[in-house]
């Protein structure tokens, strides 16, 4: 049974004493009650992954000394999904919990003409994504940016084949069975009422391929898992 994992803002290296932040030593100590001398492993979300022992208990905290240090490779090929905010706030949390569990590289929240909801708590989410990152036992984070209006977004350039997947009846390829192999795949999913037909075409212009994600008509944060299996699975 591989030992419990916490996250940590920086990782030091094999030697060094980490001091866990207060709310994860409350967790060590009053939720999980583990006892000095104890395994743990801790993260930095980068892909360092250390093993220590638990030197140190306290009401607020822990101290764990770490015994050696790794780094563990990131899920390949990169994925990133760009993603309408939504107007109720926990369909996009469920959302970032589970791209965090697929393995995503990156989220982009994007304000689409359409998008109902602007706002965005950065440290809420991040936290919601830390979480998902240890219950599924991962050392990688996925990147989060802030929210970002997606003319601005869609224009910027970057490598990796690039999709965006709408609702209007034009030609569209299927996702699943048309991802070249290796390569970084990004992918754009609308808002509720879809992308805007002028943004679809802003999309195609600077080279993004129209793609469906099956048969039936999904919610923003189901689109935005299916396209997360479809392209870590291919």
């Amino acid at each position: 049974m591989p030992f419990p994992l916490f996250y940590t803002e920086h990782m030091p290296s094999a030697g060094a004493v980490l001091a866990l932040d207060d709310a994860t030593g409350r967790h060590v100590n009053r939720v999980l009650r583990m006892k000095k001398g104890e395994k743990l492993c801790v993260t930095d979300g980068k892909g360092k992954k250390g093993t220590g022992i638990i030197e140190e208990l306290h009401k607020k905290g822990c101290t764990v000394y770490i015994e050696n240090e790794s780094h563990v490779q990131a899920l390949q090929p990169r994925i990133t999904i760009a993603i309408s905010l939504l107007k109720n706030a926990s369909r996009f949390e469920w959302f970032l919990e589970k791209a965090t569990e697929t393995g995503v590289s990156s989220i982009v929240p994007l304000i689409c003409e359409r998008t109902e909801r602007s706002y965005f708590r950065y440290d809420r989410m991040k936290g919601i994504a830390v979480s998902a990152m240890l219950q599924s036992q991962q050392c990688w984070l996925p990147e989060l940016t802030e929210p970002v209006h997606f003319k601005e977004w869609v224009a910027r350039d970057g490598g990796g084949i690039k999709y965006i997947a709408h609702c209007l009846d034009a030609e569209k390829s299927t996702l699943y069975g048309s991802v070249p192999a290796r390569e970084e795949r990004i992918i754009c999913i609308g808002p509720e009422g879809d992308f805007s037909p002028g943004e679809i075409d802003l999309a195609l212009h600077h080279q993004f391929k129209p793609v469906s994600l099956g048969n039936t008509r999904l919610r923003t944060e189901t689109a935005g898992i299916a396209a997360a299996v479809l392209l870590r699975i291919q």
